[in-house]
């Protein structure tokens, strides 16, 4: 139900996100997504002018003796999803395009913030603007949430640091931030981000999207590849393929050590991969708050 390439054959993103989220749950503990509301605690025995309402007679059938339904309130926070939508999310692994395995992750993952009672948001970095949605917890806020993410088309490069204000405005409560990109920079600008988010001391969890001919150069043959931000070239041979795989391991322990350092989630998912890592990683982080 998860297979990347079956899901995105599905255009209509909330049937998309739903038929995630239910095959996901499917082979999972439902305890652990919870609704929004009152959830029982424990039980404990009744005592003089206790509320007669969270009386619970079917304990009392049992055993006789009167038990109160303890509960406790469950509280939501407030989700905001960061996308890259600059140009190198456009690359294409075998007919998946990373903007729209983004696009899939996102929606789903809000679909399940919602069902816990979440306010989810969206900021989408393109192009050099940023554009926001505000959070809310609403169905219909999340119907406006899917028509954004549908609206990305990726082009130019990723927003430098004197856009970012906007994700600054906030209600001063602490919020789990899912971004989700390829970590394509030319100048630092993402790390610039992530050290601003950092140090709003909110969760933060970074899904680092990559194709496996990405993480392969494996180009069925190719001998020159084009970067999709800047237009440079590269010729492709044994001796690069060789040189290139070995830099990217180290590129990507890097990634994970900045990260580490700044207390930051990372998570790095091949595009030909199910959605599952993404989707118990960010459940994980939410419960973690």
């Amino acid at each position: 139900m998860l297979d990347p390439k079956v899901l995105l054959s599905i255009k209509d993103l909330p049937l998309l996100a739903k038929t995630v989220v239910d095959g996901f749950m499917n082979g999972f503990n439902k305890s652990t997504v919870k609704g929004p509301g009152l959830e029982f605690s424990q039980y404990r025995s009744y005592q003089p002018g206790d509320d007669l309402r969270w009386l619970d007679w079917r304990m009392f059938a049992r055993s006789d003796r009167y038990y109160i339904r303890e509960s406790e309130v469950e509280t939501s926070i407030s989700v905001r999803f960061l996308i890259d939508a600059s140009a190198s999310m456009a690359h294409d692994d075998n007919g998946i395009v990373k903007i729209d395995y983004a696009r899939t992750m996102a929606a789903s993952l809000a679909y399940l913030a919602n069902l816990q009672g979440d306010a989810v948001g969206l900021y989408v970095f393109q192009d050099g603007g940023l554009f926001s949605l505000a959070s809310r917890p609403d169905p219909q806020h999340l119907k406006r949430f899917y028509y954004q993410l549908e609206q990305i088309h990726p082009s130019g490069k990723f927003t430098q640091p004197m856009g970012y204000k906007e994700l600054f405005v906030g209600a001063g409560r602490r919020e789990l931030l899912v971004f989700i990109t390829d970590m394509y920079q030319e100048n630092g600008e993402i790390s610039k981000l992530l050290d601003q988010l950092a140090a709003l001391r909110h969760e933060v969890i970074v899904f680092q999207l990559m194709g496996h001919n990405e993480l392969t150069l494996d180009f069925n043959g190719a001998s020159t590849l084009e970067d999709l931000e800047t237009g440079a070239t590269i010729e492709v041979s044994p001796a690069t393929t060789k040189a290139y795989k070995e830099n990217l391991q180290q590129y990507l322990a890097n990634i994970r050590m900045e990260l580490l350092s700044k207390h930051i989630a990372h998570t790095l998912i091949d595009t030909s991969e199910p959605l599952d890592k993404a989707l118990r990683d960010f459940l994980k982080q939410r419960n973690a708050i």
